[in-house]
């Protein structure tokens, strides 16, 4: 096994001291221009690569922000993620994105991994519904801000999206389309944003003037395609099937297209069906799909922003005040909720 080049090996090569080398690296302007380009001639020729970690952990502060989101399978986090990244980038600092699966064990996992590798924040879209997780997290003093989520009380900031309203604008919609029997495939009832986004569509209900019965609730264990597939068999099954479908994200959407187009029901004309997140995959369905947008990437964007600014502040709590930044959803029609009844 090769063995790694240290700042001492640099030293010697080049024929000066460590803190020479140290000063090349860190404060290059203090060097003389000919011990400087030694300095970094030995550098490119041995392969030295500084030690992250030990710099770290003199300087107290990490180049390093944690991202953990509920499904990276889910086009709508990796449009977060790519915000996140763009905003920690222009401030010379990387994204460690990681994947909880929507499960609260593999949540705690990331968190305890985040505080041992001392990342400078962390930008969380939780999947313990019992707040178990982000309670043992504040122990370690790490700064976060919440995605997608808004935050319940005064010691972090939050960025997320009107799930109420967007619930409401995808119900009113197919309301206003002639629909008064519409099935919610709902997603796990333990996040809020499912809880959200049902009492939208009830309220968009109470609007017209229709009881929550109106509302068939079609709850899934995942938000994801093969769940939508299930749901709509579910659906199929129904001695008195509803209109139409409003389902909580984009992949359950895409799953129950699938499974309805399987049994030869026309989509909008026998079901119409509306989505949430509007990721690129909505638009190129078999039948377009109507979707509720989330502006993911400048949700990821802000979160790194507010995450940075609360770092940035720490010598000076004072200067930071938390933030609950809360967006609006836009609803985007295409051919599957078409059609007139």
């Amino acid at each position: 096994m090769a063995q790694s080049v240290g700042i001492k090996d640099v030293a010697r090569a080049a024929g000066v001291s460590v803190g020479t080398v140290s000063n090349v690296i860190n404060r290059p302007d203090t060097v003389a221009s000919e011990t400087r380009a030694r300095v970094l001639s030995a550098i490119d020729r041995l392969g030295y690569v500084r030690s992250e970690s030990a710099r770290q952990l003199r300087a107290g502060r990490s180049r390093i922000m944690g991202l953990l989101v509920l499904d990276m399978g889910n086009p709508f986090f990796v449009d977060v993620a790519r915000g996140a990244e763009r905003a920690a980038r222009e401030a010379g600092l990387g994204v460690m994105v990681c994947n909880s699966a929507q499960s609260a064990g593999e949540e705690a996992e990331y968190l305890s991994l985040f505080a041992e590798q001392r990342v400078r924040g962390v930008l969380l879209t939780p999947a313990d519904a019992t707040g178990r997780n982000i309670r043992t997290f504040r122990r370690h003093g790490i700064p976060f801000v919440l995605v997608d989520r808004v935050a319940e009380g005064t010691t972090e900031c939050s960025v997320s999206v009107d799930d109420v309203a967007g619930g409401a604008l995808a119900v009113r919609h197919l309301v206003d389309a002639g629909h008064r029997s519409i099935a919610y495939v709902s997603g796990p009832p333990g996040l809020n944003q499912v809880r959200d986004r049902r009492t939208g569509a009830l309220n968009a209900l109470a609007e017209a003037g229709l009881g929550p019965g109106s509302l068939r609730e079609l709850p899934t264990e995942r938000l994801d395609v093969a769940a939508g597939r299930d749901a709509g068999a579910r659906l199929l099954g129904l001695a008195d099937r509803p209109t139409a479908v409003f389902c909580a994200n984009d992949l359950l959407a895409l799953g129950v297209l699938q499974a309805v187009f399987a049994a030869g029901v026309s989509v909008p004309d026998d079901l119409a069906i509306v989505g949430y997140d509007d990721i690129e995959f909505a638009a190129a369905a078999a039948v377009p799909l109507t979707s509720v947008r989330q502006p993911a990437v400048t949700m990821g964007a802000m979160a790194a922003e507010l995450l940075l600014e609360e770092t940035e502040a720490e010598t000076a709590p004072a200067a930071h005040e938390h933030k609950r930044v809360v967006l609006q959803p836009e609803l985007v029609v295409r051919s599957s909720s078409l059609s007139a009844r």
